[in-house]
């Protein structure tokens, strides 16, 4: 199979996409770890994953900090879209940023952000270059562990532990397709997945896409 065929793939996400190793500052598991690459691996040459992890990127909130800028997903995600036209399939995993304390959300805030400015979003944006439109995979993230997490994550264990169904029934709702990370295992920041979570997702993924037709 040639390049122009293979099936494209965008994983978009936050810190936990970009492969952000517990406990450190912005640094990144290896391409042999991080699970858009071992997912890359395990599909094998057919297929071929792009990686847009961003760390603390937002579903739609502005952080009002300096250094912040250019985290809100939803101002980002059409070019991106475009960016990298034709998709096959868009893996979403977002939502963490959201339970950050300064953003005073609830989880059925942040199910509404995904709801209208990604489920709703994405499935529609049709390639320029094919008459062909994107499929979506919605990822509920891991749960966040506030007992070893920043300050900012407070009230994130209980807030986290309600995406999963939410993000279910949004997928459903929207004809996505689902899948539950959020048994995964966090590392010792309490919100970056480890070493093992990365390789386990990677192999849930590969499970899933192929079970899809795309």
């Amino acid at each position: 199979m040639n390049k122009t065929t293979k099936k494209r793939i965008l994983c978009f996400g936050d810190s936990n996409t970009r492969g952000c190793i517990p406990g450190t500052t912005f640094k990144r598991f290896s391409e042999e770890i991080r699970f858009p690459k071992y997912l890359q691996k395990l599909l094998g040459s057919n297929y071929e994953i792009i990686e847009e992890g961003l760390n603390s990127r937002t579903l739609t909130s502005e952080y009002q900090r300096p250094n912040k800028e250019g985290k809100n997903g939803s101002t980002y995600l059409i070019p991106c879209l475009f960016s990298h036209d034709p998709l096959d399939l868009v893996i979403l995993m977002l939502g963490t940023t959201e339970l950050k304390e300064e953003f005073h959300h609830a989880p059925e805030t942040i199910g509404k952000l995904l709801d209208e400015h990604y489920a709703k979003v994405i499935p529609k944006i049709k390639s320029q270059a094919r008459n062909t439109y994107p499929k979506l995979l919605i990822i509920a993230p891991p749960i966040i562990d506030d007992q070893s997490a920043s300050p900012r994550y407070v009230g994130g264990t209980k807030k986290s532990k309600e995406l999963s169904k939410i993000y279910s029934k949004i997928a459903k709702t929207n004809s996505c397709h689902f899948v539950d990370a959020s048994k995964l295992e966090v590392g010792s920041d309490g919100v970056h997945i480890t070493e093992e979570s990365h390789i386990k997702l990677a192999e849930i993924l590969n499970k899933k896409i192929k079970s899809m037709k795309l």
